[in-house]
């Protein structure tokens, strides 16, 4: 793949699809959309088997430096070990998306793949942006189509639940526009490699922090900026509701590790205090409100919400198992939360409703769904041996080392999560069915288990051995921890009182992030 301009031919191939779509029928744009996914995420595995794990941090570098796009910006690109993984997730979640609105969209299908398509591209040169004007236009331009496909092809009060999510997302981003102009005015430079080594003075470094902090919170999102989520989740459909979920929420999450936490580390540090403050209510608040929805797609919805809360906490511990575990939770969830709008969009085809309450028994006259659908519930409960646990673990395990009382909190919501997601499968899965309609719809059919079946695999196997997926993000976790270091907190976590020896070795230990890495020593 040497010479080869790889990235941007991920980025031109959804495009150039979803101009095909707009130019043909109804049933080949349907086939033209799974094609080019499909091809999509044959060349983002291609990238996963030729990124050089332990090599230079970035790599498929294509710099058109001196051939400035409208005056403004250079068309960078480069992928590091944490984009890499964002990428494979986006690539790997798309042609899932296409098939699962195959029968479900029968008007304006052409717009319908175009609008997904269009959107895969610019969610994929968010992670492989190397300009800073370049990450915020593929940052602000995913608005657009979303935008569309909850307001077009949404439910019955779709264009509410659209303007909000539009809004909401773009007032913040604003802020952050705002203090990238300033970054580079005062850097001398767009790049981001190179912006992530500035160091920008302290009394600035705040503002700035704050600016972007409201942009990738509302995009997270954090309590309080989280309430555009439930309502874009309830109105979009199904296709839209697994990307919503699965990749523009990591959005959020993909900020704080590339711009805020590298660029601002003092900032960062002074003001973690909110990070934690605001992720603590997210998780014991929104846990306690999806324990009393009615409506699945929007106990889901809710869901996510806490579980950002555990990549945010993760982050910003300053160590390693938190950002690391931060890291896994996105991937996890990202797996996780779009299969189980999948499984929701599966009952929504038959029987036309969300309530809980019109379901029940569903283990009886459907047990392949029940069975899969209890693989996600664990994954979002966190059962060891699923992807939910080793990002939750390791994120407890780094804000236990920063705050002891921060992790405190979020363990209860693990508590909380396991009793909303098992009361809700128990729910919908046992006892009998409490409609005549609900006891005589069909099992899966093949293609619904082409679409669940993957993810399954996926959420096992990051459970099993989460090391295929820890391994290329190693090295860029140390590169963040060296240059945050200068700034990190301290944490309250103690030694055990013992051998003074003992205790002197486990402080250095601590200091040089010397604790096994996930996957070492384990």
């Amino acid at each position: 793949m040497a010479g080869f301009p790889i990235l941007s031919a991920i980025l031109a191939l959804p495009m150039l699809g979803a101009l095909a779509c707009l130019f043909s029928g109804a049933r080949t744009a349907r086939w033209v959309a799974l094609m080019t996914t499909l091809a999509t995420l044959a060349l983002s595995i291609g990238l996963w088997l030729t990124f050089d794990i332990g090599g230079a941090q970035w790599q498929f570098v294509e710099n058109g430096a001196g051939t400035p796009l409208f005056g403004a910006f250079d068309w960078a690109l480069g992928i590091d070990g944490i984009a890499l993984m964002l990428i494979v997730l986006t690539a790997f979640l798309m042609p899932i998306c296409i098939a699962a609105s195959w029968e479900a969209i029968g008007e304006r299908v052409q717009e319908y793949m175009a609008a997904f398509l269009f959107m895969e591209t610019l969610m994929l040169g968010v992670f492989m942006a190397q300009d800073i004007f370049l990450f915020y236009i593929f940052f602000e331009a995913g608005l657009i189509p979303m935008y569309l496909i909850i307001g077009i092809w949404g439910g019955q009060n779709r264009i509410y639940a659209a303007y909000k999510f539009f809004l909401y997302t773009l007032l913040g981003s604003v802020l952050m526009l705002i203090a990238m102009l300033w970054m580079v005015n005062h850097a001398g430079t767009t790049f981001i490699p190179q912006l992530m080594v500035t160091d920008f003075p302290p009394q600035a470094q705040t503002w700035l922090w704050l600016a972007f902090f409201a942009s990738f919170a509302v995009k997270m999102p954090m309590w309080p900026v989280h309430t555009w989520l439930p309502d874009a989740h309830v109105q979009a459909p199904t296709a839209g509701s697994v990307i919503l979920a699965g990749v523009l929420l990591k959005m959020g999450g993909y900020g704080f590790v590339r711009f805020s936490l590298p660029m601002f580390p003092e900032a960062s540090a002074q003001l973690v205090w909110i990070v934690f403050g605001l992720s603590m209510v997210a998780v014991v608040y929104t846990s306690l409100v999806a324990l009393v929805q009615q409506d699945m797609k929007k106990l889901i919805a809710y869901s996510s919400v806490a579980h950002m809360a555990f990549v945010t906490i993760g982050l910003f511990a300053f160590n390693r198992q938190g950002i690391e575990g931060g890291l896994i939770v996105m991937l996890s969830h990202g797996l996780v939360s779009g299969a189980l709008f999948l499984c929701v969009g599966i009952v929504y085809d038959r029987l036309h409703t969300r309530d809980i309450d019109r379901y029940g028994g569903l283990s009886n006259n459907m047990p392949a769904y029940a069975l899969l659908f209890m693989v996600f519930t664990m994954g979002a409960v966190g059962l060891p041996g699923t992807s939910g646990f080793v990002g939750e673990f390791l994120s407890l395990m780094g804000a236990y080392a920063a705050n002891s009382w921060v992790a405190f909190v979020a363990t209860t919501g693990i508590v909380l999560g396991a009793a909303y997601m098992l009361l809700l499968y128990w729910r919908i899965a046992f006892g009998t069915a409490r409609t005549a309609e609900a006891a005589a719809m069909p099992d899966l059919s093949a293609r619904e288990l082409a679409l669940l079946a993957p993810i399954a695999a996926a959420v096992l196997w990051m459970g099993v051995y989460p090391e295929s997926f820890l391994a290329p993000m190693r090295d860029d976790v140390t590169v963040l921890l060296d240059r945050i270091d200068r700034a990190a907190p301290a944490g309250d976590a103690q030694v055990t009182p013992g051998d003074p020896a003992a205790a002197a070795a486990g402080h250095g230990e601590a200091e040089d992030h010397g604790a096994p890495a996930a996957g070492e020593g384990h």
